[in-house]
């Protein structure tokens, strides 16, 4: 095998993490763990607006609150604001064309089928990290999810599960969520390149959540088969639309783009932990 042929396979099997584990809603509904979000001098492009009537002191506490009661060790700001504006980059030129073109070839009700294929798989994730917390009741629970899912929804392709009361809602566990149930605080915040918002905590846990992913085996088993990249690269492809979708709601009102999604990224893995 050339280095022409190697070069792309290796590129795709180093995006196939790529916004699969890290989408997560926020307590106002956003999205925190989104690709990159623009760095604040692009809001020098917003045409102008009439100006806002000055907020009073209570009023201006009342709009940052959810900032001044969000803090996470920042101690490689600099770094990391620059692999933000990277990340933000290749949002622009690969993701955003990468996922027009994926919704625009297939369906939405397929679309939907194979988001819930690769849910489905991500069973061992949720049963391990569920018996890692002592959570023994929801890790039978997600254990009857799964056979429902697989056998009754053609593996997977249908949540029938959700039709039962019992099994809906049932909050997702993953490494971070179970290193920070052992007590480990989140340690210095992380922009990773491609996967954007982490921390030291939840950066490690991906890793976990990666290799318990049955998507990914074949990256780690295949050797010399292209085959093998096709699971993982179909997870990254299918995440990318909610994500963008998440990515242009938490820019949207940002002053500081980069500040925002810190706030929120902490705070919902905050309110996470609790479930």
């Amino acid at each position: 095998m050339n280095i022409c042929s190697t070069l792309p396979r290796l590129f795709v099997l180093a995006s196939c993490l790529v916004l699969t584990q890290c989408a997560a809603p926020t307590r106002k509904g956003k999205l925190a763990a989104t690709p990159p979000a623009i760095p604040s001098a692009t809001h020098a492009m917003v045409p102008e607006t009439k100006a806002a009537p000055a907020l009073t002191d209570t009023e201006m506490a009342d709009e940052l609150d959810d900032y001044a009661v969000i803090e996470i060790s920042d101690p490689l700001e600099r770094l990391n604001r620059g692999t933000f504006w990277v990340n933000d980059k290749m949002y622009l030129v690969l993701f955003r064309p990468l996922s027009k073109g994926y919704e625009k070839v297939l369906p939405q009700r397929l679309r939907k089928g194979i988001d819930n294929v690769f849910e489905n798989a991500r069973y061992p994730v949720r049963l391990v990290n569920c018996a890692l917390q002592g959570k023994f009741r929801r890790a039978g629970l997600e254990t009857e999810k799964f056979v429902l899912n697989t056998v009754g929804g053609l593996g997977g392709l249908m949540r029938v599960s959700e039709k039962i009361p019992s099994l809906q809602g049932i909050a997702e566990e993953d490494t971070g969520k179970t290193f920070a149930t052992w007590g480990l605080g989140h340690g210095a915040y992380l922009v990773i390149p491609f996967l954007g918002p982490s921390s030291v905590r939840d950066g490690i846990g991906l890793i976990g959540d990666y290799a318990l992913n049955p998507a990914n085996w074949g990256a780690f088993w295949g050797g010399k088969h292209d085959w093998t990249i096709i699971p993982p690269s179909v997870n990254t492809l299918r995440a990318l639309p909610s994500q963008l979708s998440a990515y242009d709601e938490a820019k949207r009102d940002s002053i500081d783009p980069y500040i925002a999604l810190r706030s929120a990224y902490v705070q919902y893995r905050a309110e996470a932990v609790k479930k």
